[in-house]
């Protein structure tokens, strides 16, 4: 069984149920020995009266029995039993308790010289007196567990307020920050232990960011310079007047690949960085984002009979990076075109975010939750596309929807929350 509440609460729940047995036990047992206690008083009194009726009746056979307002006694003598209720006859010798016309008796007999005395004792007094004990011992048990409820809250408390104290601190951590040490603000106790165990991991985490921050910024100083190399190249190549139409074509798409892969080793090393500070970006047209990532794509359908539909229906702009917003659409919009071998793709573009609808192959259903996964490709690829978009989609709270029928078309929904827009 697993408790997904609070420590203090969980602290709380075990004082209560702990005060509650105890309690509960406590009051059984008393209840228990009391009722025996008072059998025992009973049994005690009923015999010293049958004791003295039999040496008064030794003496005096007209001497008369207990009686009382509560006791009455019968005696059997030779066999004699006129008068003897039919109940008390069968009673062997020794204490009983039974009802006779209604009532509830403790009944004492006893056998001495063929004779044999029964004195009753009505034991309504006793029965009122143990219901009034059971309503007593009752209302201690309840009041018991209410205290122990209380007195866990309160004790539970000033345990856990360390580890609250130790939890609220580490979440104000920074990343890199190496200043604040939380074992100095603790005593030497098991809350200490953990603090301690927290400065530890501190350390470790800051080496590691260091090692990160060290790689992320030799790898942006490593592979874009050789792209700023190919692109230049690339562009002295397209103003070259003696290439024909076809080399032109593959210069371009030379083009757009250096600056897609420039984009996404910027998308890679930004997205590597945890942000702590910082203003947001400018404002970014979804619109000229996505009809630039079409223009960029329709290379892809070349030779293909694939109509493309864009239906731009409002014109929002979000505070997010137009580069990352441009791998995210990008990565759609490619997807759809490289599937789609005739038919049409329709994008559609509204206030709550983008929709890319295109008449391909699809995806079966047991594929759905695997292609945003890194390097997953039914076609033997291995990519990282849909994963980047997935991560990207992460970091500014955006969702991602799909749905596909096999052989049918796939639609992607890009949803844009409504603080972003």
């Amino acid at each position: 069984m697993k408790f997904r509440t609070s420590l203090r609460y969980r602290v709380t729940f075990a004082f209560t149920l702990l005060g509650a047995f105890v309690s509960l036990t406590l009051a059984v047992f008393l209840y228990r020995e009391t009722v025996s206690m008072e059998q025992r008083l009973v049994a005690e009194t009923l015999a010293t009266e049958v004791g003295d009726y039999l040496e008064r009746y030794a003496r005096d056979p007209d001497s008369r029995g207990p009686s009382s307002t509560v006791m009455r006694s019968y005696l059997i003598d030779n066999g004699d039993s006129a008068g003897v209720p039919a109940p008390l006859l069968a009673l062997a010798p020794g204490l009983h308790r039974l009802q006779l016309d209604g009532n509830h008796y403790f009944a004492e007999v006893v056998e001495r010289a063929n004779r044999r005395i029964v004195v009753l004792y009505n034991d309504v007094q006793i029965r009122r007196r143990e219901h009034q004990y059971r309503v007593f011992l009752a209302s201690g048990v309840l009041i018991m567990t209410v205290l122990s409820a209380a007195l866990g809250y309160w004790l539970a408390g000033r345990v856990v307020s360390p580890v609250g104290e130790l939890a609220r601190r580490v979440r104000r951590l920074v990343p890199g920050d190496t200043q604040i040490k939380l074992a100095e603000q603790f005593s030497r106790d098991e809350v200490g232990v953990l603090a301690k165990n927290f400065d530890d991991y501190q350390v470790r985490l800051n080496a590691f960011i260091e090692r990160e921050q060290a790689f992320t910024a030799d790898v942006s100083h490593e592979l874009r310079t050789p792209l700023a190399v190919v692109e230049g190249a690339a562009e002295v190549l397209q103003e070259d007047e003696r290439l024909e139409e076809d080399q032109r074509r593959r210069v371009r798409r030379i083009m757009r690949a250096v600056q897609e892969m420039a984009e996404t080793t910027a998308a890679l090393l930004e997205l590597a960085r945890e942000r702590v500070t910082g203003d947001a970006p400018s404002g970014c047209n979804v619109a000229a984002v996505l009809r630039e990532v079409v223009d960029n794509h329709r290379s892809i359908l070349h030779r293909k009979q694939v109509e493309v539909i864009i239906d731009v229906m409002a014109n929002p702009e979000l505070p997010v990076d137009c580069a990352l917003l441009r791998i995210v659409v990008g990565n759609l919009i490619r997807n759809a075109f490289s599937y789609t071998r005739e038919g049409r793709v329709t994008i559609v573009l509204d206030e709550t975010g983008i929709r890319v609808i295109d008449t391909g192959v699809g995806i079966a259903d047991y594929q759905l939750d695997d292609i945003f996964k890194p390097f997953y490709s039914d076609q033997g690829g291995e990519g990282i596309g849909l994963s980047l978009v997935k991560r990207i989609c992460l970091r500014y709270g955006w969702r991602l929807e799909v749905s596909s029928e096999l052989g049918a078309g796939t639609c992607f929904s890009l949803l844009f929350l409504s603080e972003s827009v």
